[in-house]
């Protein structure tokens, strides 16, 4: 009988496999905390990311709210009292122009036009940096409007200045060629020349004249009408 044929490599004590057994597991734990690890940093990146998306998106939403707000926000406006109280202003001159609707143009006895005939469409009332039809704006002062025009070659900074007296409403102001002054006021049948945005009489002429019951029609609309080239505001 044949004996068993003995290998020919040295044999592992089981103590040697014991410890190459611990360090595979070792190796398979420390590989599935670099894992673990790995995982967790992608994920703090990510977050990371979407906050700071996030926080630039919630800016961007913060600043274009505050610039709508900013840009859609009503521009300052002067206040006056409606009507009339008689008061006598120096350099206001007054006329009896007729009034009633026409087409076509019209030859004022004024210039800028204080009153008469008119085209059937009123100007809607704002700030025009065009100049407008003589026979809307005319249309605008028979409801009480005060209509001023400015001569072109004022700067803009007057011009800003004279804005900043107008009120919101029941008003006209835009350029005018040819006028005697460099600013006149005008309403239905009376009309104010200035040198000066800074003239007191500016606002007196408001008080005195704006959405005066002297006019024709007072109260009847200033806007859904006709709205000229130019209109700013």
């Amino acid at each position: 009988m044949t004996p068993p044929r003995q290998s020919d490599e040295p044999a592992v004590p089981p103590q040697v496999k014991q410890s190459t057994v611990k360090q595979q597991r070792a190796e398979q734990r420390a590989a599935k905390v670099e894992a673990f690890k790995k995982k967790e940093a992608q994920r703090r990146r990510n977050r990371r990311i979407a906050w700071i998306t996030g926080s630039v998106a919630v800016v961007a939403v913060a600043a274009f709210v505050v610039t709508s707000i900013i840009v859609t926000a009503p521009k300052p406006s002067a206040s006056y009292e409606a009507g009339s109280d008689g008061l006598t202003i120096e350099g206001v001159e007054t006329f009896e122009n007729t009034a009633g609707h026409v087409e076509g143009t019209v030859d004022y006895a004024q210039i800028p036009p204080a009153g008469g005939e008119h085209n059937a469409a009123w100007l809607n009332c704002g700030i025009y940096d065009q100049p407008v039809p003589n026979e809307n704006a005319v249309h605008a002062l028979e409801h009480g409007a005060v209509w001023v025009t400015y001569d072109p070659s004022l700067d803009a900074e007057t011009v800003d200045a004279i804005r900043a007296k107008m009120p919101s409403t029941y008003e006209v102001l835009s350029p005018f060629d040819g006028l005697p002054s460099p600013i006149v006021l005008s309403a239905w049948n009376a009309q104010l020349q200035l040198d000066s945005v800074d003239d007191p009489r500016f606002a007196q002429f408001f008080e005195e004249y704006w959405k005066s019951e002297k006019a024709p029609e007072p109260g009847a609309p200033c806007t859904g009408a006709f709205e000229a080239p130019g209109r700013v505001d």
